[in-house]
């Protein structure tokens, strides 16, 4: 961030007809970005454009996270460097954080000019023209699928529900966001048509929890969203992600096995192996059953990957704990896994449990846990050596030719490990081509894309 302070809040508005600018800066999950997808969506609607630095900008957006501890002080963190670096500008703290907290910060983050929750993001314009002093400009409802995407070439997220029933003793979710908001299947099915449209070639549909999807109105479930995007022509992916384990919707894998667009990916946050700690955690499945869940998964989709997330430091977590852990580790030889280290949050019903274990020994526990996960993910993605596979391109590497960095189906975004493409054609960023698994590099695999 580089540090000079504009002369007034209002000096991208010399000339009127350009409208002033806004400069956004994004945390948090995936959830979060459609947020950040929507405000820049509604700004546009009211004359804003996005600046492509913050030096540029009338206002500053921090479109925060506050899931976790950690999380929240670095949207804090962000709030004071930009106060430090641009005394003169407006920021304006959006998001979780400020969903949960905006009461609060309004009285002690005086870095801070405004605040703006996700409860309400059309107040967005509302907000910002209050902050410059100008004369709100009412925007319309952001049509599903017309928003800007923050996503790399071809892919797009889409939001399928808001909100959480399950109430997981760690989880501040339901507090943020509330109790779940499932949409209509007919206005998905909608975005997923115009995004299409726009030329992405990945849906990623998410939610707090996909397999809840419905159960909030009693119709309109998961399958039936699914039967509704099948009817979509063109070559696409569907990627699913976030399914709670406890009740995984097992109906939808004969959809999987019929159209190969439907990925077999699934990110399932199974958190830990032991029955004690599960329970504690508010979960009513236990490790033997997630155990038989993943091995119906792979009988029934042999080419089916599996990604989860793990905790380590939940209070009362004892060192059998964690050895069951590895055990539900070793067993389960899953695809993907990341771990996470407690983080105590007021409001939970975990809050006020008993037995907390230190942070130094929590991330102990998360660093064995990871070293252990290498070796079982080279060995999954091992199995995909020599074979040929659609590789979808999102970057070209800048000075090398033929040479580009993408995703295959086992590759969520962001979160994995990426496909190093060697192409003897130009690929076009954000389309699919037929790659050949040449070798693995650490969690990365080399691919090549033939004339």
């Amino acid at each position: 961030m580089t540090t000079g302070a504009t002369a007034s809040a209002f000096s991208g508005l010399s000339d009127a007809n350009q409208g002033p600018r806004y400069f956004l800066d994004p945390f948090g999950c995936v959830k979060n970005q459609v947020d950040a997808e929507t405000l820049m969506a509604l700004l546009a609607q009211a004359g804003w454009r996005p600046a492509g630095d913050a030096a540029e900008a009338d206002l500053l957006i921090i479109n925060s996270c506050g899931f976790i501890e950690s999380a929240k002080q670095e949207s804090i963190n962000a709030v004071l460097s930009y106060r430090k670096a641009y005394p003169h500008k407006k920021i304006l703290l959006a998001g979780c954080l400020a969903q949960r907290y905006g009461n609060e910060l309004s009285q002690s983050l005086v870095e801070a000019d405004g605040f703006l929750g996700n409860a309400d993001l059309a107040a967005i314009t509302r907000i910002a023209a209050e902050m410059l002093g100008e004369r709100p400009v009412q925007a319309m409802p952001v049509i599903p699928g017309e928003r800007p995407l923050l996503s790399p070439p071809g892919s797009a997220y889409v939001k399928i529900a808001e909100g959480c029933n399950n109430r997981c003793s760690f989880c501040a979710i339901p507090l943020i966001r509330g109790s779940l908001k499932s949409r209509a299947v007919l206005d998905i099915r909608e975005e997923c048509r115009r995004l299409l449209d726009r030329g992405v070639r990945e849906l990623c549909l998410i939610g707090q929890d996909l397999g809840a999807f419905g159960s909030d109105r009693g119709a309109g479930g998961l399958r039936e969203l699914l039967e509704g995007l099948e009817t979509l022509p063109g070559d696409f992916w569907v990627r699913l992600l976030y399914i709670h384990p406890d009740h995984f919707p097992l109906e939808l894998l004969p959809l999987f096995q019929r159209d190969p667009r439907f990925l077999p990916y699934f990110d399932i946050p199974f958190q830990h192996g032991s029955p004690r700690i599960l329970r504690a955690m508010g979960r009513r499945g236990n490790p033997q059953a997630y155990l038989e869940l993943i091995e119906t998964i792979r009988r029934l989709l042999p080419g089916g990957v599996i990604r989860s997330t793990f905790m380590t430091g939940f209070p009362g977590e004892t060192d059998e704990d964690f050895q069951a852990l590895l055990d539900f580790q070793d067993r389960a030889r899953l695809d993907w896994a990341g771990v996470f280290v407690y983080s105590r949050e007021e409001g939970t019903a975990a809050y006020a449990l008993k037995g907390r274990v230190p942070k130094g020994l929590a991330r102990k526990r998360r660093e064995l846990f990871e070293e252990r996960q290498v070796p079982i993910t080279e060995e999954r993605m091992d199995r995909l050596v020599g074979r040929t596979l659609t590789v979808l391109a999102e970057e070209r590497i800048v000075g090398e030719d033929g040479l580009y960095l993408g995703r295959l189906a086992c590759h969520a975004p962001e979160v994995d490990g990426s496909a190093v493409i060697l192409a003897d054609q130009a690929l076009t960023l954000g389309s699919f081509a037929s790659a050949k698994v040449l070798a693995r590099n650490g969690f990365d695999l080399e691919v090549y894309v033939s004339g």
